[in-house]
């Protein structure tokens, strides 16, 4: 074999490794990324898509079979500013926030540890807020980047 070129048996295991690294990462769409993947998350949650335009954004509803709305508001600039669910299941956190996954899940414990008894989760970060709660066939949220807002959007509207 000449210097410098991989062999085929060699392709082969750095493809092995480097294929879950490349699937593991997060949708683009969550919260925070690119507008590029909202076709992979209704690709994810087997749902239907109806999108619609205000004057400042555009809103992604995904709608499931088993009755649970997504909705992604993608900025002008197609940077995903805000993310509202409604459903009887909670769905795919961890694909619905993306980066700021961790930050609130730690969140989230430190808030279960100080309340008693449920409560809806209200988590407000200078990066990030996120608000939800319900129970088993009725669960809501939603979660917004205040920063990223586009001008004259109000954190209302996420919802």
């Amino acid at each position: 074999m000449k210097p410098g070129l991989l062999s085929y048996g060699t392709l082969f295991v750095v493809s092995i490794f480097a294929l879950p690294l490349i699937l593991s990462q997060p949708a683009l769409a969550a919260l925070g990324g690119d507008f590029a993947s909202v076709q992979a998350d209704q690709a994810k949650m087997k749902g239907t898509i109806r999108s619609s335009q205000t004057q400042a954004y555009m809103v992604h509803e995904i709608a499931s079979p088993n009755r649970n709305v997504v909705r992604e508001y993608v900025s002008s600039e197609g940077k995903v500013f805000g993310v509202a669910w409604t459903g009887q299941f909670r769905p795919d956190m961890r694909q619905l926030l993306g980066n700021y996954f961790d930050q609130v899940s730690q969140s989230v414990e430190v808030q279960k540890a100080t309340q008693h008894g449920r409560r809806p989760i209200s988590i407000k970060q200078p990066g990030f807020v996120v608000e939800m709660g319900g129970h088993m066939r009725a669960f809501t949220g939603r979660a917004y980047v205040p920063d990223m807002l586009p001008q004259g959007v109000r954190a209302e509207e996420v919802r």
